[in-house]
């Protein structure tokens, strides 16, 4: 049986986010992210072989930080650690209470951050199914997601509001299929869609942070794929894009495709 103090001498070595001098914040945040349930189970990850070492954190969102990391091999992959925190719960529990995936859960602020991180997987899950552009998922444990590493050595791939776009039209139009495909294909609206939760990757956009994306028949989510579209719409309009009317897309994403309208009818 290790103890703690063992455990956290083993996790200790390998993460390299630990070691660093700090100020105060950082102190602060590294306690609600690294703390003493968690550190056990980047423990497990590590023994069980999905994580060598953590090196350093590549972003910090309102749920959770993004941890650089590597596996025994050396290959590059992204450890999300969400935060446990009372604040956190307050901001997510309304897309839990309103997936049916997660009808009828009840219970504490923690169970409620796991079945968020649950959530996120599930929801890369049916992107990565069907061939979408996020982040392939891996694991998840409690308030720990791995998943695929979007960049290089140098650094994580850069949110396309910091990307000079040389043809804004073809990005756009890009960006417009996945919110259509990931309707028709996933059967899921993301929900929070914009320049902020949006890599550039080989000139390819790659969608992250799908915690709170609904399936679709969430009771809002014609509400939430409009406002996705707006986003999105607003973002390129101001680079010069050409712009599609909102209600065009809205009327593509929810039409029949007609290889299936054939299926249908050679059925019938």
């Amino acid at each position: 049986m290790v103890s703690y103090d063992e455990m956290f001498a083993h996790v200790e070595r390998h993460v390299d986010a630990l070691k660093t001098n700090k100020t105060g914040d950082e102190r602060q945040t590294d306690a609600e992210v690294f703390d003493r349930q968690t550190l056990m189970l980047i423990y497990d990850f590590m023994t069980g072989g999905l994580i060598d070492t953590i090196h350093y954190p590549v972003s910090t969102g309102k749920e959770g930080n993004v941890f650089y990391a590597t596996d025994e091999d050396g290959e590059p992959i992204a450890l999300k650690i969400f935060r446990t925190s009372t604040s956190t719960f307050k901001r997510v529990s309304k897309y839990i209470e309103g997936d049916p995936r997660f009808k009828g859960l009840t219970g504490n602020r923690r169970k409620i951050i796991y079945a968020w991180t649950n959530k996120e997987y599930r929801n890369l899950q049916r992107y990565y199914e069907a061939e979408l552009p996020v982040p392939e998922p891996i694991a998840f444990r409690k308030n720990c997601l791995l998943m695929e590493y979007i960049g290089d050595e140098d650094g994580p791939a850069p949110l396309l509001k910091d990307v000079e776009l040389n043809d804004p039209t073809d990005m756009y139009d890009e960006i417009v299929s996945f919110i259509i495909d990931g309707f028709k294909d996933a059967h899921l609206v993301h929900g929070d869609l914009s320049e902020y939760n949006i890599l550039v990757w080989d000139g390819e956009p790659i969608v992250i942070d799908c915690g709170q994306a609904m399936t679709a028949d969430h009771f809002n989510a014609k509400e939430y794929l409009l406002r996705d579209i707006n986003n999105i719409n607003r973002f390129f309009k101001n680079r010069g894009a050409d712009i599609i009317d909102p209600q065009k897309i809205l009327e593509e994403a929810y039409s029949k495709d007609d290889d299936n309208d054939d299926e249908e009818e050679e059925e019938e």
